[in-house]
């Protein structure tokens, strides 16, 4: 059987048949939705306290004005991925985009918290429709000689997103654009959306998985119901001290997700289309891609959170001096994955692998520095050491996109970026709630000056860490990655 009968008949999901230029705006339609999603995850952080004193927020409703967008995101992702398989990636993508763009409106206007709040769970529930079809529409309709750039580029817009969304949030606040305050960090997905829209109806190629025939409602129902139960208490234990319920409610969510698996094996064995293909966990490379990503996740959920602290309380900078670390961040993640890019085809894993060591390196001096100079550590070796650790973060980024996803079957795209973008926001959620243990146990709320800048010396040993570990694991991914 030919490749081409692992899709339907429609011509424009052929790599081969589509012009540069359409395959162009291609990449730039679906890269913008993703940056639009991987910004709104972050941006509010630094508008929070804008956002309390504007609203009259209480600290719990502070607190889900971010955990809504980020939970309901996590959980439709897989759902999300499988939509589009099934009704087309194009069509899901642009109902996604347009119900994301109609939601960033709504979050603008809001006058109250409840409805910011309500908002952001409709935003986050279309960017889990929105955002798998990103992966899945590059893999279909780039062939594997220019797939690794345009999934190098995705990596690269991904983590840039989340290291420039602080910063960007920080300006757009203190800017107060037309009196408007904290609102423009949403209003601005305005004119971006309906941009996207207009130029993904006219260009995006449809596509859609040949096995796919009708929605798996059980395999949605219980992959949600087990991924709430882990993420919830991930992303509100804290703010409880950690209760028993906080524990026992992973505990549960993991067996649902056992049952998941079994019943997806069941569906198979009947010849059903499943909503996760489980065939793909047999290819080592996409196995161990996940899991890097899962702790890539983490350590992003862990460090960018307590850096911010750091600065802030420990350092005594003000927001602005703070969002110039994350700017210079940001351009060392744009470097990292441009010379991602270019060595991996020929250095494979290596060119990660690579970047994992310079971030570990760089942080451990980082540390060593805050743990000799603590409070009066300048603020230039405070933001400088960010460039490399940015540098090592993008070549991480932009290539273990390609080096989970690369080799996946054209028809179980939609699963398989589900499936890997779920990935890393459980470890973000994951890296969110260790906090507590790595930074706040050491570090209480309201801390100043010693305390908190020995607590966040401590969380950068654990990232460290993670980024060793990263290391390990991508060993599991191709010593080399096919060129065409």
């Amino acid at each position: 059987m030919s490749a081409d009968t692992d899709t339907p008949p429609l011509r424009s999901a052929s790599p081969e048949r589509r012009t540069g230029r359409r395959r162009t705006i291609t990449l730039v339609v679906v890269l913008v939705a993703e940056l639009m999603n991987a910004l709104d995850g972050s941006v509010v952080y630094t508008a929070l306290p804008s956002i309390q004193n504007d609203t009259g927020a209480s600290t719990a409703a502070v607190q889900w004005i971010h955990a809504a967008y980020a939970l309901t995101f996590a959980l439709g992702l897989i759902t999300g991925g499988r939509l589009g398989d099934l009704y087309g990636r194009k069509r899901i993508f642009l109902l996604g985009t347009g119900v994301f763009t109609a939601a960033s409106l709504l979050c603008g206007l809001a006058g109250t918290p409840a409805l910011l709040i309500a908002a952001r769970v409709v935003q986050g529930g279309a960017a889990a429709v929105m955002v798998p079809q990103v992966l899945a529409t590059l893999h279909v309709t780039f062939d594997e000689g220019s797939r690794a750039k345009a999934f190098g580029l995705y990596g690269t817009v991904m983590s840039l997103g989340s290291v420039a969304g602080p910063a960007l949030g920080g300006v757009v606040t203190g800017a107060d654009l037309f009196g408007l305050g904290w609102r423009p960090i949403f209003l601005i997905n305005l004119p971006i959306g309906l941009a996207a829209l207009l130029l993904g109806l006219r260009h995006l190629p449809e596509s859609r998985g040949q096995d796919a025939r009708r929605p798996d409602l059980v395999g949605m129902a219980l992959s949600g119901l087990g991924l709430l139960l882990i993420a919830y208490p991930l992303t509100v234990g804290g703010e409880h001290h950690w209760p028993a319920w906080s524990f026992v409610m992973p505990a549960a969510g993991l067996v649902i997700l056992a049952a998941f698996v079994l019943q997806q094996r069941s569906r198979t064995a009947r010849g059903r289309a499943p909503l996760v293909v489980m065939a793909l966990f047999g290819n080592r490379a996409f196995s161990g891609g996940l899991a890097a990503q899962l702790v890539f996740g983490l350590l992003s959920g862990v460090f960018f959170l307590t850096w911010t602290l750091f600065m802030q309380d420990g350092l005594a900078l003000s927001p602005g001096q703070a969002a110039l670390g994350f700017v210079v961040a940001s351009l060392g993640e744009m470097s990292g994955a441009w010379l991602a890019m270019n060595l991996a085809g020929r250095h494979g894993r290596r060119a990660p692998q690579a970047g994992a060591l310079l971030a570990a390196a760089t942080l451990a001096g980082y540390a060593w520095l805050i743990a000799h100079l603590g409070t009066g550590l300048p603020s230039g070796l405070t933001v400088t050491p960010m460039l490399l650790v940015g540098l090592g973060l993008g070549m991480i980024g932009a290539a273990l996109t390609d080096m989970t996803l690369g080799q996946v079957d054209r028809a179980h795209a939609g699963s398989a970026s589900g499936v890997f973008n779920t990935s890393t926001q459980l470890g973000i959620a994951l890296g969110t709630a260790l906090t507590s243990v790595v930074f706040f146990a050491h570090s209480p709320a309201r801390s100043r000056g010693t305390t908190v800048t020995t607590a966040f010396t401590g969380t950068v040993w654990y990232v460290v860490g993670a980024l060793l570990t990263m290391w390990a694991l991508m060993l599991l991914l191709p010593k080399r990655t096919p060129t065409g």
